[in-house]
């Protein structure tokens, strides 16, 4: 992505430095002073013959000039002449050549505009009229020339002023086509390196166009006949009875030879600051080719260029460093020859320094200095009021040095005009520059309170524009600060003018521009606003987008928000399309259903009025290409054929790969099938075919888009049947019973068949038992079932595919069985080894393969706990099997119950199904650690001491030993108290807990032990009973006397303080507000503040503090922490509150304690604070 700025505070100071500050000191209009001359016609005037002649001359001066001129050198008297009239207030000369030839005024002219302090004068003003003569009536012959020999076409237009453009065409207005063979050189003649047969026609015609009269002149059409040698042989033949006299009908070739310039060097004069053109022409067969090469140094970059198929050298804006040896190199495969052109720079006059006007006050001094160079060195000559100085009259203040005058202790009244003339052979310069001695109290010229905006970083210029005389010394100031500004970051021009180099925001504000001298003292006020630039942050992406979806370019920008912003969106350099789909928004612009069309380059230009920022992204649609035409076959072969096509348009995404398909009008008609695919480069695939098939192809083109619609169907191509090529395949043998065994593959498709009447021979053999092979015959059928076999018995088989053209290759052999049987024997030496309380591990004999009768499939222990090892507790468990894939003798039983009795078998099974199982075998399973007490709970809550009763494990896992208590202290803070333990045995099923804390929570884990070891816990929690006094105090707190009488006392304080505090900001002259309260009309009023409806200035900000330590939300709601206790948990889960807020969960009836495997409870804080 491309992205362009513009910066105008740096174009603007570009413009002030080239355009005022290099300008002389400007003198007001209002003040005497000498003629300027302000506009003149150049000095080489062409004019056209059907117009009125216009020769311009303008001055200003004060008084205002008047003007006279001369025409060849003498005195042109305009009132003489009634065709000759003069513009008022102006000496533009206005010729009516209405009645008369223009050539009447040709003539070199000179104005001159003169007032009381002096005279200027004019460049000398050659008038000439341009002409466009006829071409000269004359017949052109035909021209012939024998093929392979060099030409010129000669044009010779008539001489024209300015010289005319010159070009070639046919009767038809058509351009000739031109190339390094043929090509018109700069003199406008048409150059053949060498002809062709083709160069024959009869309609060479060159034109001329004169620029100034705009009129093209043709010359009369050219004939060219180019004859080969077999034409030149008949024509001899005939003529002197020869047979042949050349020995064949070819051009000899040449070697290369100039043409324009000839010889082996030349020479070429340009004068500096024109275009220098160096011309190669060259001549040979074949074609010689052109180079060029600078011999004493390199062409000048940017202003060097070739053309004309290599035959130019063109060098713009010629400098002395151009000068030198050029050499032009022609070769072709025979030869190589060179041209040395050696280029001399001569130079008309160019200024080094051009004299200004100067303005002196009386008694000062100053000079004038005229400098010019050129080649050859430019003579300066001076003169004074349009007369040369020598006889100008005689003035002891002034002194002529060559390019310099020299003036000391002027005196009022020497004003005049100076004028220095620079010339040698090649051109001269004229310029006018006057002394004006005047006495003059300073003045600024700029307007007053003028604004200069800039953009930060960016130059700053602030114009003082001044006159005074002596010249005025000028100096500035910014804001009310009394030191000048001078050194960096600022810089004072000649012209006043105040430069800030990078400007920066602090550098915004007034500025004060100064102007003094021995006469007086001027000042002026500008301003400067330095603007944030205009910058976008995210700018266009590059997008690819498929046709009819949409597009969204997004282009966001910061500016300066004091300057207006004005956002435009180009396509292509260009004005979006006048498209309802384009949408453009503040920062994005949208396109719908996007078309190819749409693909371009997308700018965003956001302008102010001081700068812009830009940046552009490329938007490219792409679709799926279009479907490939002009399918041909060739190379068409019994097995083979060549496919060919023409790619479509791809629509700007590369395709990867052409995807062919074919279809089988005689097998599966209407059905395509891939067949091979290509990659995108290629147009051109081979395809392998199948016997007795009648094909037709397409294709198909697959880029990132998607793939393209089916280009049209090939010709019908049909292949002759032949013998299949290949056998079924997916040949398998396995039965179905325990006596058969049947063979299945699969079909074989039409393609495959190769031709009509496809069979199967069908051939099976019992394995390292018979030789032979049986074998049947079968037609439209994939399986053939074999009865009789033994079981489980090992088979090869194999198939083979056979059609009316003969059979197919030899088939493979594939190993089959014939059909399972149950297995008929148990595993042997069954043994268990117990591991730990739940898991086993069992052992087994395998089983011989013979007793199997089938695939062996693997092995299946089936296991049950017959009953608990506790007397009292028969419990039998449903059976459970595991499975043992494979030809193992060992597996695993785990997930047991500790401290039981169980019963396994194991046996065999296969494909067909199991066998038979072995023996029943038990093992007993050692004791375990116990489960969870079946329940826990509080059946008596005191003052300070609770009751808790418990059940057994519903899982004993063996002899139970007794049972471990332990709790401990839950303050209100939801911190744990020290943990207090007690043992219990395991005939007990309750305890009493004395000397426990009144009102106080607690928390209780409780588990079972058997001689493993400790069971899982289960815990609750409780709360002992309050004092009897106690829940009024906490509950009832709010309806109490004394709360509510304290609530009311620091009502009555709070009210009696914002009283006290409203008379005292009423009271005025006792406080240094009193000023301020002064000027309300009525002292005894204080308007409240909106904001926080505070009275006047007095805010008391701690009325609005949260109490330390709460943590209510901005939405009002008090959420519970995880660390408080919830009340409501001690209720039964049913928390309740009277309407005078009172807690009653606990005197409701139901249990006060709360089941639980998990740690304390939150606290409800909504509970808690009703008892606030």
């Amino acid at each position: 992505m491309e992205r362009t700025r513009t910066r105008p505070g740096a174009a603007v100071f570009l413009m002030l430095i080239l355009g005022h500050l290099g300008n002389a000191l400007e003198v007001p209009l209002d003040l005497a002073q000498p003629p300027t001359i302000t506009q003149q016609s150049p000095k080489d005037y062409i004019i056209d013959p059907r117009e009125n002649i216009v020769i311009h001359c303008e001055a200003k001066g004060k008084p205002h000039p008047s003007f006279s001129w001369t025409r060849n050198g003498t005195h042109f008297d305009i009132d003489q002449d009634p065709k000759v009239t003069m513009r008022p207030r102006s000496g533009t000369l206005v010729v009516d050549i209405s009645g008369e030839k223009a050539e009447t005024y040709e003539g070199i002219y000179q104005c001159t505009a003169r007032n009381k302090h002096g005279a200027a004068v004019s460049n000398n003003i050659v008038i000439r009229q341009s002409r466009s003569p006829l071409w000269s009536k004359e017949r052109n012959e035909p021209i012939r020339v024998q093929e392979g020999e060099a030409l010129v076409l000669h044009c010779r237009p008539p001489a024209g002023l300015p010289p005319p453009i010159i070009f070639w065409m046919d009767v038809n207005f058509q351009r000739l086509p031109q190339s390094s063979r043929v090509f018109q050189a700069l003199n406008g003649d048409l150059y053949f390196s060498n002809v062709l047969k083709e160069d024959s026609r009869n309609d060479y015609i060159c034109y001329a166009r004169f620029p100034h009269t705009q009129t093209i002149q043709q010359k009369q059409p050219i004939t060219l006949l180019v004859l080969n040698l077999d034409a030149v042989n008949e024509t001899v033949a005939a003529l002197f009875n020869e047979t042949d006299l050349f020995s064949d009908g070819l051009a000899e070739e040449r070697k290369p030879t100039f043409l324009i310039p000839s010889g082996s060097s030349s020479s070429k004069l340009v004068l500096r600051g024109q275009v220098l053109e160096l011309e190669c022409i060259t001549e040979g067969l074949p074609t010689p080719e052109v180079s060029w090469s600078k011999l004493s140094g390199e062409f000048p970059d940017k202003r060097t260029s070739i053309v004309t198929f290599q035959k130019i050298l063109r060098i713009v804006n010629v400098s002395d460093a151009d000068a030198g040896e050029y050499r032009c190199t022609a070769h072709n495969r025979l030869a190589s020859v060179h041209h040395t052109i050696r280029v001399t720079v001569k130079a008309a006059p160019y200024w080094l320094t051009t004299p200004r006007n100067l303005v002196l006050a009386p008694r000062e001094k100053g000079q004038l200095i005229c400098r010019a160079s050129g080649t050859p060195k430019p003579t300066i000559n001076w003169a004074m009021n349009g007369i040369p100085i020598e006889n100008s009259p005689e003035d002891p203040n002034r002194k002529v040095e060559g390019d310099t005058i020299i003036f000391e202790e002027v005196q009022t009244g020497s004003s005049a005009v100076y004028q220095c003339n620079a010339s040698n052979e090649y051109g001269y310069l004229l310029s006018n520059a006057f002394v004006n001695v005047l006495s003059e109290t300073p003045r600024v010229l700029t307007p007053a309170n003028q604004v200069y905006q800039v953009i930060r970083n960016n130059h700053a210029l602030l114009d003082c524009s001044f006159f005074g005389s002596p010249i005025p010394k000028i100096t500035w100031f910014k804001d009310s600060q009394s030191s000048t500004l001078e050194g960096d970051p600022y810089l004072l021009h000649e012209n006043g003018t105040l430069e800030i180099y990078v400007a920066q925001a602090f550098n915004s504000g007034k500025y004060i521009c100064v102007a003094r001298n021995t006469l007086g003292i001027a000042e002026n006020h500008v301003y400067l606003e330095v603007k944030e630039p205009t910058r976008i942050l995210k700018q266009p992406k590059y997008k690819v987008a498929q046709r009819n979806r949409n597009v969204v370019f997004e282009c966001k920008v910061k500016h300066d928000p004091t300057l207006i912003p004005i956002m435009i969106w180009l396509k292509d350099n260009g004005e979006l399309p006048d498209d309802e789909r384009f949408l453009v928004d503040s920062d994005s612009l949208t396109i719908t259903d996007v078309t190819e069309n749409d693909a371009g380059t997308y700018t965003c230009i956001m302008n102010t009025t001081l700068d812009h920022d830009s940046a552009s992204a490329e938007l490219t649609v792409v679709e799926q290409p279009d479907p490939p035409t002009d399918l041909e076959l060739t190379d068409m072969k019994p097995r083979s054929v060549q496919l060919t096509w023409i790619p479509g348009d791809e629509h700007n995404s590369p395709i990867h790969k052409f995807v062919i398909q074919y279809t089988d009008s005689l097998h599966d008609h209407g059905h395509w099938h891939n067949l091979t695919h290509v990659p995108g480069s290629k147009t051109t695939a081979h395809l392998e075919l199948s016997p007795y098939v009648h094909y037709s192809f397409r294709v198909l083109a697959l880029n990132a888009v998607g793939l393209s619609d089916p280009s049209n169907p090939s010709h019908m191509y049909k292949t002759n049947p032949a013998a299949p090529d290949e056998n079924p395949s997916g040949v398998k043998g396995f039965g179905t019973e325990h006596d058969n065994l049947m063979i299945l593959w699969k079909p074989m498709s039409g393609l495959q068949a190769n031709g009509p009447g496809l069979q199967y021979k069908v051939m099976w053999r019992q394995k390292d038992v018979d030789k032979n092979w049986t074998s049947v015959t079968v037609a439209n059928v994939s399986k053939f079932m074999v009865s009789g076999t033994p079981t489980f018995t090992p088979y090869e088989v194999k198939v083979q595919a056979i059609n009316n053209n003969g059979i197919g290759p030899d088939p493979a052999v594939v190993t089959g069985h014939s059909g399972e049987n149950l297995p008929v024997q148990a595993p042997d030496n069954v043994q268990v080894l117990v591991l730990n309380s739940t898991l086993a591990e069992v052992h087994w004999e395998p089983v011989p393969p013979k007793t199997v009768r089938g695939h062996l499939k693997g092995y299946k222990v089936s296991y049950w706990r017959e009953r608990s090892l506790h007397k009292h507790n028969p419990h039998r468990v449903e059976q459970q099997l595991l499975t043992f894939s494979g030809n193992k003798s060992h597996g695993m039983l785990p997930g047991l119950q500790p401290y039981s009795l169980y019963l396994f078998n194991v046996r065999v099974y296969n494909g067909k199904g199991e066998g038979p199982a072995s023996s029943n075998l038990q093992f007993e399973t050692p004791e375990g650690v116990p489960g969870r007490p079946s329940f826990l709970r509080i059946t008596n809550s005191n003052l300070n001491n609770l009751t808790l009763e418990w059940g057994p494990p519903n899982d004993l896992n063996g002899h139970l030993t007794g049972y471990i208590l332990k709790y401990q202290q839950v303050n209100n803070s939801n911190e744990l108290g020290p943990m207090e333990e007690l043992a219990l045995p395991a005939n007990k099923t309750s305890v009493t807990l004395p000397n426990l804390k009144y009102s106080t929570r607690y928390k209780f884990y409780f588990n079972a032990k058997t001689g493993q070891g400790a069971g899982p816990v289960i815990t609750e929690e409780a709360v002992t009973i309050m004092d009897e006094a106690m829940p009024s105090r906490q509950v009832d707190i709010a309806t109490q006397g004394w709360f509510i009488g304290l609530m009311c006392a620091i009502a009555l304080l709070i009210l009696v303080l914002l009283i006290i505090c409203f008379i005292k900001r009423n009271k005025g002259g006792k406080y240094p507000v009193k000023e301020k309260e002064d000027a309300h009309t009525d002292p005894e009023f204080q308007p409240m503040k909106e904001d926080d409806c505070t009275f006047g200035e007095y805010s008391d900000t701690e009325d609005h503090k949260p109490l330390k330590g709460s943590r209510t939300p901005s939405n009002g709601t008090v959420h519970r922490d995880s660390s408080d206790d919830s009340l409501v948990d001690y209720g039964g889960g049913d928390g309740q509150f009277n309407e005078d807020g009172s807690f009653i969960g606990q005197y409701s009836g139901k249990s006060s304690i709360r089941e639980t495997a998990e740690g304390p409870s939150p606290v409800n804080t909504t509970t808690m604070n009703s008892f606030v």
